[in-house]
């Protein structure tokens, strides 16, 4: 392994936006420069240090620890002030609220700071450079044949309409299927896919949400998907007509971009990044927690399928043009070359 530049932990073991950015940026970048995961729930592909390692690194040089959650920070600190090694310290903040006091006293013990987006940055209370989320572009993909995709993940036919993610709340699931319910009823032929699960604090949630299609009497259109590995969640957006971002919050939000693509057309809301990353020619955006303009938006799209293939088009090249991966890698790498330096 090439001599480490850069730790980026990922001290979690749920499937987070998270975990999926260190999945895609660190094999990335690790072509260019030492950069290493460390911690749990990654795939091998992933250049991984164990915990360990990454905390007796040598004190021969400079490396950059590069937190992106407050127990990441934390860790960092720990590192450089009590066990005194050599880390510049990088956080990333995609929150796009006030911050705590803890987490504003961690945040001011950084070297730097990366915002997700704009709006992000005017939370923080010091200098930050914005660098937004790209894609790979080459693993999401608009499939050559849909239908075959569909019939690998045994999806059935017809209009496609998904929203991924954990299902609590915040993430607006609920909006998603109520916009959805009359759609459905209208038209036997579209289908709706929640992939992903909730915690234990959300399995109620959940279980309202499916009590209130039964009720609806659109069961057998609505189908709850478990979570499936990041690697493997390009093929469902590939599989879909229309993606929808119900969230009532948000801090960067990368599902649009990763559908959009796959040229998949979405309807967001005007939280996180979305207002920043889906322009009017690839989908729509809605305002937060109002069932009736999603649902209005949501029609809009499905059932006009030359729409659908215009937005789908504009989706794929929006993001080819503006959010590739690569241009990310190389923005966050120039941060590391200048702490490094």
């Amino acid at each position: 392994m090439t001599e480490i530049e850069v730790v980026a932990p990922n001290l979690s073991r749920r499937l987070s936006g998270v975990t999926a950015t260190i999945v895609r940026l660190v094999p990335l970048m690790a072509k260019e420069m030492g950069v290493v995961a460390t911690g749990s729930g990654l795939p091998p592909h992933v250049p991984h240090v164990s915990f360990v390692r990454a905390a007796t690194l040598s004190r021969d040089r400079w490396r950059v620890w590069h937190a992106r959650r407050n127990i990441e920070m934390l860790f960092g600190v720990v590192l450089r002030h009590i066990f005194r090694r050599r880390y510049r310290l990088l956080f990333t903040s995609a929150s796009q609220r006030r911050h705590t006091g803890y987490t504003r006293w961690l945040i001011s013990k950084m070297d730097a700071v990366i915002a997700t987006s704009g709006k992000s940055a005017d939370y923080l209370e010091r200098s930050s450079t914005v660098i937004l989320h790209g894609i790979d572009t080459v693993a999401f993909r608009p499939p050559a044949h849909r239908e075959e995709v569909r019939r690998r993940l045994r999806l059935p036919e017809g209009i496609l309409v998904g929203c991924f993610g954990r299902i609590r709340p915040r993430k607006g699931t609920d909006v998603f299927l109520d916009a959805m319910i009359p759609l459905l009823k209208r038209r036997t032929d579209v289908h709706a896919l929640v992939l992903g699960r909730p915690t234990e604090k959300f399995r109620n949630y959940r279980k309202d949400l499916e009590n209130r299609v039964h009720e609806a009497g659109v069961s057998g259109q609505v189908s709850f998907l478990p979570e499936v590995p990041t690697h493997m969640v390009a093929d469902w957006y590939s599989a879909l007509d229309l993606y929808v971002a119900p969230q009532r919050w948000e801090g960067f939000g990368l599902t649009p971009l990763e559908a959009m693509a796959c040229g998949v057309p979405v309807v967001a809301t005007t939280v996180g990044a979305f207002p920043e990353i889906v322009p009017a020619g690839a989908g729509r955006l809605v305002p937060p927690n109002e069932v009736d303009p999603m649902a209005e938006a949501i029609s809009e799209i499905a059932e006009d399928s030359t729409m659908r293939a215009a937005l789908s088009r504009t989706a794929r090249k929006h993001v080819v043009d503006h959010f590739a991966l690569d241009g990310e890698a190389k923005a966050i790498m120039k941060i590391y070359r200048d702490l490094l330096n």
